[in-house]
């Protein structure tokens, strides 16, 4: 059935679950919170149909755990984030949209942009390359709280695992016990790693030493063991966890995953499998890389239903951007993961670059089976993660709680402008990608890219997968979701790169 835009489809087994969830709550105990961050995941990159439809996609993956928490919980199909890690991150952490923090492109080294050169454009120069922080004292930083500090603060244990790139090295952003976790095992600032094999130390040589910036720190102990990453890390999850449950307090687990970043690296416990289903060897490795993610998330549901906690424990998932399949990968044949029947992938503004995968299961709240098509953004987190932990909002930030979703009791995004800024280069040619901007407002989106005037204006009620470009055959509409666009840009002091040819800064969309 459908009840507000979400379709339902209830079990009698989730109906006990209910109930004592409910039991749990009068009796004033808060709820753990486990979000579970997957990085460059697309939104077809799982055996979870998130399309209308089973598509060739999910029947490429196996992802059981995926499947067993959205049968348990609520499937959300127009979750979107940014189109790059580090502004999505930052987002998260602050509530803040990219326009309003300005980490609007990945960060690595202090002081350092990371723009490729562009012979048509100059990119913004003065945007936050040094990340964010609660603290002044760094330039090019954006300072606010982070809801992982207001969590602390009301009596939460809170615990880091996995990549952070929150901010560039040798600044406050590099470390997450900075923004209120108490535990980090292996946050950075890296965005990316080295490698996912122990049997290469991680991206260390043999006395110790890191090949480069990304390689993992903290997982000396697996080094030569045959252990993945995504394994190590799961395990050291799961020792903090069993510690967390002896402090008699609620738990919130950052579960943040370098997979399934790049490099591909072959997880040999689920190799073989692809192979055999006649997969590619580039796709065989991708999808081990998939499942071995899908495994993690398989062991914490585990340990979570083994220790008595799933009836007070809220389990969100999510993508950190869409998966990486620009179109210079058909190319060259790195191509191993496509995000259709959405265009496009990471880096780019068109919906395979932005729209992730999303499910959270709140025994009591969430119907079981459940669907919302309703859309809501990376920033919503923060708001969104207070109030499931009862604690008060009381800062002022772009992100509203999607909660009401999952109750049923209003839609927050109704008549609600998103936004996105990408005023750079990405290094990696492809629709939609570089010096692009963008808004979506209930079921119109227009994309514009500064330096060529561009512009792309779709219904994606009509056209979800973006096929029918209706800037120029409806004038009407493009005018007006481009004085909208541009009038918003304009609130936020969003920043627009150069056009080359002509040393002017580019027009804003209500001016093209």
């Amino acid at each position: 059935m459908t009840i507000d835009g979400k379709k339902i489809i209830l079990s009698l087994a989730a109906f006990p679950f209910a109930v004592s969830a409910v039991t749990a709550q009068e009796q004033g105990k808060r709820p753990n919170i486990l979000l579970f961050m997957v990085d460059d995941m697309g939104w077809q990159d799982t055996s979870v149909p998130f399309a209308d439809s089973i598509t060739a996609n999910n029947r490429k993956y196996h992802t059981p755990a995926m499947e067993r928490l959205a049968a348990s919980g609520m499937k959300f199909t127009s979750a979107y984030a940014s189109a790059i890690s580090s502004p999505s991150r930052c987002s998260l952490m602050t509530g803040m949209n990219a326009v309003s923090h300005k980490v609007t492109n990945w960060t690595l080294h202090r002081d350092k942009t990371t723009d490729e050169h562009s012979d048509v454009g100059i990119p913004a120069q003065d945007w936050n390359y040094n990340g964010i922080s609660t603290v002044p004292g760094i330039n090019n930083t954006y300072v606010g709280p982070s809801f992982v500090q207001r969590l602390k603060d009301s009596g939460y244990h809170t615990i880091h695992c996995g990549k952070a790139h929150f901010g560039a090295i040798d600044t406050p952003g590099e470390n997450p016990t900075h923004f209120g976790f108490e535990v980090n095992i292996t946050g950075s600032a890296a965005g990316g790693l080295a490698t996912y094999l122990s049997e290469k130390n991680f991206g260390h040589t043999p006395d110790g030493k890191p090949v480069s910036p990304f390689a993992i720190k903290g997982l000396e102990k697996y080094w030569g063991t045959g252990t993945f990453a995504t394994e190590a890390l799961t395990q050291e999850a799961i020792a903090a966890l069993d510690k967390a449950k002896k402090y008699n307090q609620p738990w919130f687990l950052y579960m943040s995953h370098y997979a399934v970043h790049v490099p591909v690296d072959k997880d040999m416990r689920f190799y073989q499998k692809y192979l055999d289903e006649g997969l590619s060897e580039k796709e065989a490795a991708y999808a081990s890389l998939v499942e071995g993610m899908d495994k993690s998330l398989g062991d914490l549901l585990d340990w979570i239903d083994k220790n008595g906690e799933a009836d007070n424990t809220i389990v969100i998932f999510m993508s950190d951007n869409g998966g990486f399949a620009a179109s210079n990968q058909w190319r060259t044949g790195e191509l191993h993961t496509q995000n259709a029947p959405l265009r496009s992938g990471k880096g780019s503004l068109l919906e395979g670059g932005i729209r992730e995968p999303m499910i959270v299961r709140w025994n009591g709240h969430t119907p079981a089976a459940s669907e919302c098509s309703d859309y809501l953004i990376i920033e919503d987190f923060y708001p969104s993660i207070l109030e499931m932990a009862q604690v008060e909002l009381t800062d002022s930030i772009d992100g509203k709680s999607f909660v009401p979703l999952i109750h049923g009791t209003g839609n927050p995004s109704e008549g609600r402008a998103l936004l996105w800024n990408y005023p750079h280069v990405w290094g990696l040619p492809g629709p939609g990608i570089d010096f692009s901007c963008a808004m979506r407002k209930d079921d119109w989106k227009i994309i514009y890219n500064y330096i060529t005037g561009e512009k792309e204006v779709y219904n994606l009620a009509a056209d979800p997968y973006e096929h029918n470009n209706l800037a120029k055959s409806d004038t009407k509409q493009t005018e007006r979701l481009s004085a909208e666009l541009g009038e918003l840009l304009r609130q936020r002091d969003a920043q627009r790169p150069v056009i080359r040819s002509i040393g002017k800064i580019a027009p804003w969309p209500d001016e093209i």
